[in-house]
């Protein structure tokens, strides 16, 4: 970890790049995608759609630097670039870097779940469940609500009211001014351009970016060679190593998720700005393929959904099953 505390010095010359070169490309989309729908030219706005959101991933990314304090070297500047940017996001700012700080402190140990992560049970929590809790699980982790249903609910109603924050005077402030600040903003957009263009351009484009976040947070922990370990045996640098993904996207990807992909070493030095990460990589080569996952082999972690503590390893239910390890699946009772 000392290695790679050379690459935290962040550039405010690069950062307020990065930050125009993703703001203001994302603004052009906007507009044209409501032009585009005023027109009746829908083959713009389906050409748009997919590229507007990768922007709004991306703004998100920058605001997750923000939360780490990474982007700019003053923590104001991060924290009011953060706050600012969480109202384009629908992410209040100072609820997430709480939560997300906790998703750090603890990523990869049994005892730390619950806060900022996937909610994931071991194979011997899951069989002591009742049939209830255990269809309850099934439904948690189906794809369906996984990355539908879910990124819906937390980007539109759970990041609205700090819950577990309610007594931190911060979190919660920031959260309900957030809110004022995203109806103002909705308001006035929707005076500028019409309600009907406002909902057909902004809602979709953020909860496809919201699918998008949640599908990238998953696939760099929800893999099947992820590391988890409990009590003393738990270490925060071999848990940020072995149990974050390397994220080997495409460079499009790559620049539309600000580099996230680069996961473990992130984990390792959270405090290392986005664009600074793929440095780290081209100078220690070692690390490129610890944890590597490509966008092909990261479409069969979806099935991967409980910790065998037996094999070390993420399994399916699928995987229970053929082992005799497991009864057919629960029906509704």
């Amino acid at each position: 970890m000392r290695k790679l505390s050379i690459y935290r010095e962040s550039s405010t010359r690069r950062s307020l790049f990065e930050l125009a070169i993703t703001l203001i490309p994302f603004a052009l989309c906007w507009v044209a995608m409501v032009l585009a729908v005023r027109s009746g030219h829908f083959w713009l706005y389906a050409l748009l759609l997919v590229p507007a959101a990768g922007l709004v991933v991306r703004l998100f990314m920058i605001q997750h630097d923000c939360g780490h304090g990474s982007f700019f070297r003053r923590r104001s500047g991060n924290d009011w670039t953060g706050r600012l940017l969480g109202i384009l996001t629908l992410t209040p700012y100072d609820y997430w870097r709480h939560s997300h700080a906790v998703h750090h402190a603890n990523a990869g140990n049994l005892d730390g779940r619950g806060i900022g992560d996937i909610d994931t049970l071991t194979v011997g929590e899951y069989l002591t469940r009742s049939r209830w809790g255990r269809l309850r699980y099934r439904l948690y982790r189906h794809p369906l609500v996984m990355f539908g249903v879910g990124p819906v609910y937390l980007f539109l109603f759970q990041y609205r009211l700090p819950i577990g924050f309610m007594r931190k005077g911060r979190p919660w402030l920031s959260t309900m001014l957030t809110n004022l600040a995203i109806f103002a903003m909705a308001g006035g957009l929707i005076w500028l351009v019409g309600i009907g263009s406002f909902l057909m351009v902004h809602i979709p484009v953020v909860l496809l970016a919201a699918a998008g976040g949640v599908w990238l947070f998953y696939v760099q922990h929800q893999f099947e060679e992820t590391h988890w370990s409990e009590g003393q045996s738990w270490s925060m640098p071999e848990a940020a190593l072995h149990g974050s993904s390397h994220y080997d996207l495409p460079a499009v990807l790559r620049w539309f998720t600000a580099n996230i992909g680069i996961h473990h070493v992130h984990h390792l030095v959270s405090r290392i700005p986005y664009y600074r990460l793929p440095e780290v990589l081209r100078d220690h080569p070692e690390l490129r393929d610890v944890g590597r996952l490509t966008l092909r082999e990261s479409l069969s972690c979806v099935r991967l959904v409980l910790w065998d503590e037996t094999r070390r390893r993420l399994v399916s239910f699928k995987d229970l099953r053929r082992h005799g390890n497991i009864d057919p699946a629960p029906q509704a009772v």
